[in-house]
């Protein structure tokens, strides 16, 4: 079946199970703070789940789950609503067609994908929880978001953005999950509204991790990501480090309070030509504080860029985002 393609470690499919209470009852992810602890406990009965009465290895099958409407499509699969059959436990899965995969020749970079986004656990960055595979497709099983894409919300704003105090709100629990993916070495590379999601309580969880990349050196050359959103240095194709997510952050910033990005030309050497000058235009509805922050994080040299702590302490965020 050519499974070796699809596998990091075969014990990652394999979940170890411990006693459980016969009664689990339904816990939706981004519940209020009074009932985190049993939203953790329904969390931890993925990767514990009762199957018979004997305490024996389980491998996750596609029979383990009833599949549900589909949630969003991507260039191979879909995503869709899914629940636990013996936990009721809401989740989406990811389903990635193996012949699409091998089509595009992306085998390395699905791997990839697996591996970063089963080991980051924050707060504000979806959760993968499993995975399993079947001879011609891949489960991912991930958290639900129960609030959508954020891109659908954007698009249905007026004028296309957000109020300052939802912009505020989002780029900083961005910054915050970029910090930590930085901090365990991980650069995403890939920052955009279509890859953000929304929990049932409205809180940012980034999503798709396509195109990150897990460097303990910080130092890479692979061109990759959105076209309004590619910094300087990838244009101009030399290495770069995670720093390119602080511009990702500035571009998107941008983006939420003017409604489309900040390069966004009539075509793409225009737009090359716009950012590599830095050619950032401020229409009137951008606050004094917030072009501050942009300008900010999109410098042309990346170590001039705003660190991310320093992001979420920046004037505008502190004083928008919890209002």
């Amino acid at each position: 079946m050519g499974l070796c393609l699809f596998l990091i470690d075969n014990t990652m499919s394999i979940i170890q199970l411990s006693a459980l209470p016969g009664d689990v009852h339904l816990a939706t992810p981004g519940c209020p703070p009074e009932y985190e602890v049993e939203n953790e406990n329904m969390s931890r009965q993925l990767f514990e789940e009762i199957v018979s009465r004997s305490v024996k290895t389980k491998e996750w099958t596609r029979d383990d789950f009833e599949i549900g409407c589909p949630l969003g499509r991507g260039k191979f699969g879909r995503v869709y609503l899914a629940r636990v059959k013996y936990s009721h436990l809401i989740v989406a899965i990811k389903v990635l067609y193996k012949s699409e995969i091998r089509k595009s020749n992306v085998e390395h970079q699905v791997l990839r994908e697996i591996e970063i986004q089963t080991h980051l656990k924050h707060p504000n960055i979806l959760s993968l929880r499993t995975y399993f595979y079947d001879e011609k497709r891949i489960y991912l099983v991930l958290d639900y978001a129960a609030g959508g894409e954020l891109y659908k919300h954007l698009q249905d704003s007026p004028n296309h953005s957000f109020s300052e105090r939802k912009a505020a709100k989002y780029v900083y629990q961005v910054a915050d999950a970029l910090n930590y993916c930085h901090l365990n070495k991980v650069i995403h590379r890939d920052i955009k509204p279509e890859n953000l999601l929304l929990t049932l309580t409205g809180d940012i969880v980034l999503a798709d991790f396509g195109w990150s990349v897990h460097a303990p050196s910080s130092r890479r050359k692979t061109m990759c990501g959105t076209l309004d959103y590619l910094p300087p240095e990838m244009l101009d194709g030399i290495v770069y480090n995670e720093y390119v997510d602080h511009w990702c952050l500035g571009v998107l910033c941008y983006e939420f309070l003017v409604g489309k990005p900040p390069f966004e030309s009539k075509d793409t050497n225009e737009t090359y030509a716009r950012i590599r000058k830095v050619d950032v235009r401020f229409p009137k509805c951008v606050p004094e504080g917030a072009k501050d922050l942009i300008s900010k994080l999109l410098r042309r040299f990346p170590a001039e860029r705003l660190p991310l702590p320093d992001v979420m302490k920046h004037p505008w965020i502190v004083n928008n985002k919890g209002k």
